[in-house]
């Protein structure tokens, strides 16, 4: 399995997919189709954190008046499964690897991963 979670409309997204060739990757647009529950439970085997997948820039964290600081795994857990922009993003999911997020450590990680420069 190789898969990569994304926002078509995320520039951040776009540029990072462009730098990895992709061509034997399922690519999943988020909004279009949402994460299954069955995958986010594949995301959080290889995490062990809900949190770890969550995005704490979501729009959908002011417009919903939570409070990130007091949520729990199983409310980002509920969240992640309720609205796309929850999940940190892009993610590239494989057998044996995950990468989440658009974080340094995580992209210098992913082109170790690709073989990239």
């Amino acid at each position: 399995m190789k898969k990569v979670f994304y926002l078509n409309t995320c520039d951040t997204c776009r540029k990072i997919l462009a730098q990895f060739d992709l061509t034997d990757w399922e690519l999943r647009e988020i909004k279009k189709e949402p994460v299954t529950q069955e995958e986010l439970a594949e995301m959080y085997k290889k995490t062990q954190s809900y949190e770890a997948l969550f995005s704490k820039k979501s729009t959908q964290i002011k417009l919903r008046e939570l409070d990130a600081k007091s949520l729990e795994e199983k409310d980002f857990k509920k969240l992640l499964l309720d609205h796309y922009t929850f999940l940190k993003r892009p993610v590239f999911l494989t057998d044996s690897d995950i990468f989440v997020g658009n974080d340094k450590k995580n992209l210098e990680n992913l082109k170790e991963f690709f073989g990239v420069k």
